[in-house]
């Protein structure tokens, strides 16, 4: 089975997310993921894209607030 990236594609992407990436760790209970998993399964999203909503949601409202 042939590789899914050549190995310029892999180099590419590890810079790409080395210049532009910042990683952010979350630590979450159990039953608080639990509860995350189900809410972005139900708006049909991922965890990761329901999570980046939430916080450009959270901005968006507090911007208005100021």
């Amino acid at each position: 089975m042939a590789e899914k990236y050549t190995e310029s594609q892999k180099k590419a992407s590890l810079k790409y997310a080395k210049e532009k990436l910042k990683r952010v760790p979350l630590d979450l209970k159990k039953e608080e993921y639990e509860r995350l998993s189900a809410a972005a399964k139900s708006a049909d999203m991922s965890i990761n894209g329901f999570i980046k909503a939430a916080i450009s949601e959270k901005i968006s409202h507090d911007k208005g607030r100021q």
